[in-house]
């Protein structure tokens, strides 16, 4: 499949408007205008096209989202109906809407049973936003109302809002608005560069064990909840070692700290599991929902209730003080329920962990076992990362990581794919129904890009 593009607007105009008019997300703008942003024009399938008709395979999902791949008919169906039926009402005023209902019980129907409600959004972000002020309502209402210092992780991404970052970990993010108080950090699980001499089993405790150590520092009368990934998606799709979630949920439960999972790229089949806490075998308090809940395709998120927390603020809460005009949009709760129910009926979340998971994660390894730039490869399902490293046996990275990541990344680009860098991190999460032939192409493109970048900056 090629594209033209049929518009009688040049690349070139579109993108001189785009710098006109726009500021980009994490990036430098003065940068980004004086070569022009990629304008993509069109997607199928896990394709995209550019206005000048190049086709890029697309091994991030969009940005972890797009499950289905680009133009699902059943998706498109589900949103034109709605917006024929019932384009749009709100959850204020005592109401409700039938696509909404449909969708809480389709979801969940999928979730473990001691989770009971949610409460929708319209991004990640809001989702964590809405976690936070929840949580603390929670302990009010149970008579604990000292309890309000969150903990994430140091590297840890929930988001973008000014809550959203305070709880996440990411400094650079801190110095452009501030923190907030009442929240806390401990360090995050990554072997291979925090590490040392100790086995991966022992790191994995020693990282969990910090929760305790600040838990005690900040005394566990006034911490409400500890909060993170399952892994680390935005930080660079760190895996923790085995041994650390069992411990933390330890730790949180002796403490009576909620242990709350950010689900935003984990969830909806991206482990081979509906949601990656399955997978690493611990039970979260609270679910924060978003990306692969509509694959995409219309903005939607929400927060995931256990039944302790949904019961005690239903039954002693009054008032829930929260709304967002568009939570529960009816055109995005009839797009869930497609998506969802695609996943289902198709056993698409199946397929990812008894099939194309499986075919993946191997052929990274053969791929890259013994690359000399790659000192180590972690994921599962349809995650993977790739780990630049100087020496894989002491685990020694390059000083400028950061840069060999970026210009591979960008050869990627030139290659025809779409992956992702962060720190010495390759990262690729291509969406749930890649077939063989399009993990083929996405590994064999990743290793051009990889002997590309080793070549060009002569460090292989």
């Amino acid at each position: 499949m090629t594209l033209q593009n049929n518009s009688a607007r040049s690349t070139r105009d579109y993108q001189k408007s785009d710098a006109a008019h726009h500021i980009h997300a994490f990036l430098d703008q003065k940068t980004l205008n004086e070569k022009g942003a990629l304008v993509i024009a069109k997607g199928q399938g896990l394709n995209l096209w550019d206005t000048e008709g190049k086709r890029y395979l697309d091994g991030m999902s969009g940005l972890w989202c797009t499950a289905l791949g680009y133009g699902r008919a059943d998706l498109n169906a589900a949103a034109a109906r709605q917006l024929e039926e019932l384009p749009y009402y709100n959850l204020f005023f005592q109401t409700t809407h039938p696509r909404v209902i449909e969708l809480s019980e389709l979801l969940f129907s999928l979730l473990p049973k001691h989770y009971s409600h949610a409460i929708y959004t319209n991004s990640g972000s809001e989702a964590n936003e809405v976690l936070i002020r929840s949580v603390r309502r929670y302990w009010q209402v149970v008579g604990k109302p000292q309890k309000k210092i969150m903990i994430g992780r140091w590297n840890g991404y929930h988001g973008s809002t000014l809550g959203s970052t305070a709880l996440g970990g990411m400094g650079f993010m801190h110095e452009m608005g501030g923190m907030l108080p009442d929240f806390a950090h401990i360090g995050e699980p990554y072997y291979f560069a925090e590490g040392g001499e100790l086995s991966e089993e022992a790191f994995g405790l020693k990282a969990a064990r910090e929760l305790e150590a600040k838990i005690l520092e900040l005394g566990a009368e006034n911490v409400a909840a500890f909060v993170a990934e399952p892994f680390q998606g935005a930080g660079g799709m760190i895996f923790p070692p085995a041994s650390y979630w069992a411990e933390v949920q330890r730790i949180c439960r002796q403490y009576d700290v909620l242990l709350c999972a950010d689900e935003v790229i984990g969830g909806f089949g991206r482990t081979g599991e509906w949601f990656a806490h399955e997978y690493f075998g611990f039970e979260p308090d609270t679910l924060t929902i978003a990306k692969g809940l509509t694959s995409g395709y219309i903005p939607m998120g929400g927060l995931v209730l256990s039944k302790r927390i949904a019961d005690a603020l239903v039954q002693e809460g009054g008032v829930f003080a929260h709304g967002l005009t568009y939570a529960g949009h009816p055109v995005a709760a009839a797009v869930a329920i497609a998506n969802l129910t695609a996943l289902r009926d198709e056993k698409i979340v199946e397929t990812v962990k008894n099939d194309s998971g499986p075919y993946l994660q191997k052929l990274l390894r053969d791929t890259f076992q013994d690359h000399p730039l790659i000192g180590d490869i972690q994921g599962v399902g349809m995650v993977a990362a790739l780990q630049f490293a100087k020496d894989r046996a002491t685990r020694k990275r390059f000083s400028n990581e950061n840069d060999i990541a970026w210009h591979c990344r960008t050869v990627g680009f030139d290659e025809g794919l779409i992956i992702r860098s962060t720190l010495g991190r390759m990262i690729m999460a291509p969406a749930l129904v890649a077939t063989h032939a399009e993990l083929d192409e996405l590994v064999e493109k990743t290793r051009r890009a990889v002997d590309r970048t080793g070549r060009e900056l002569n460090v292989m």
